[in-house]
């Protein structure tokens, strides 16, 4: 029985033979597997497929141990915690960490000097009544690029790149880090991007925060970037200015385009905490199933409060839901 492999597949084992680096190979290869028709036959390729992941992730594993610790799947895969997970990436000096430590609790490790930053860390921002997890990275040049971060990237809500507007040559290093980037099939872009039938690449959408724009010059680089990436968005960010923190997490928010809802028992008071998390034009039943599949198959209506609505309207499961609604279910 023939194979009957699509286009991509071959083109994926293309880049497959080509890479070095372990831990990117084994990523292409469970991608191989995944797009890899299911059939008779393919019983053989799969065999082998499946023999090459095991080889290597055992070759992974056995090189986080022998750099002292079993680092490997805690800095390729993070857990995501909250509403969103983001990911912060920019250059050396790009003044990530101490953004990083401004917005959260995490208290990353920040120097003056380069590649402080050995490994990524975590921490939790939050925005009103819900909150993010950020990434802090090791830094992007042309001298590094950690494999484990092309990881990250790819399972992360959205990236942000995080650049120090006052540094002299900020742009270069700027087009350093997309290219990079690019050159791994990792492509930042301004807008979330769809399917794009290549499992090759992976399209993040990405905000830009111009740091240290309070800074000598940093008013320049401000009006520069905004010249070179105008597709994208950019906030001015100060780890000296609360204001262009909050304008940082409303963005993140904004960004997302996702909306809070909150649930509130019979008889009883709205409490606004914990809100359900759903994506712009999420329905009652959406908001019902966020709870349990159960739920919303028992559900029979519900009632709505919230901006320009009448106060415990009435609604089907089909009623499309805004941002801060507080809903009461009806079993």
């Amino acid at each position: 029985m023939p194979a009957n492999l699509p286009p991509q597949y071959y083109a994926l084992e293309k880049e497959f033979s080509k890479e070095s680096d372990p831990h990117e190979k084994l990523r292409l290869a469970k991608e191989l597997l995944a797009i890899m028709p299911k059939h008779k036959g393919t019983d053989k390729l799969q065999a082998d497929l499946k023999a090459k992941i095991s080889r290597l992730k055992k070759e992974v594993d056995s090189g986080a141990k022998k750099h002292g610790a079993r680092q490997a799947d805690t800095i390729s895969h993070i857990e995501k915690e909250g509403a969103a997970q983001i990911i912060l990436i920019g250059p050396p000096n790009s003044g990530k960490s101490s953004l990083v430590d401004s917005l959260t609790n995490s208290s990353p490790l920040i120097a003056d000097y380069p590649y402080s930053t050995l490994k990524p860390t975590t921490g939790m921002m939050e925005f009103e009544t819900i909150q993010f997890q950020l990434i802090d990275t090791p830094p992007i040049s042309e001298e590094q690029l950690d494999t484990n971060v092309l990881s990250l990237i790819r399972q992360a809500d959205l990236a942000v790149v995080v650049v120090d507007v006052s540094a002299p040559e900020f742009e270069k290093q700027l087009k350093v880090l997309f290219d990079r980037l690019e050159e791994k099939h990792v492509i930042l872009t301004a807008q979330p991007a769809g399917e794009t039938g290549d499992p090759r690449l992976a399209y993040k959408q990405t905000l830009i925060a111009a740091h240290k724009f309070q800074d000598d010059n940093g008013d320049i680089g401000l009006i520069k970037i905004q010249t070179l990436y105008p597709d994208f968005t950019i906030i001015p960010t100060s780890i000296i200015d609360d204001e262009t923190l909050n304008n940082f997490r409303a963005a993140i928010f904004k960004s997302l385009g996702i909306i809070r809802v909150y649930t509130k028992r019979i008889g009883h008071e709205v409490d606004y905490v914990d809100p359900i998390i759903l994506p712009i034009g999420g329905t009652v039943e959406d908001a019902a199933y966020a709870l349990h599949k159960d739920f919303a198959f028992k559900l029979q209506f519900a009632k709505i409060w919230g901006e320009g609505k009448f106060e415990g309207q009435r609604v089907k499961n089909s009623f499309v839901l805004s941002d801060k609604d507080v809903i009461e279910f009806h079993i």
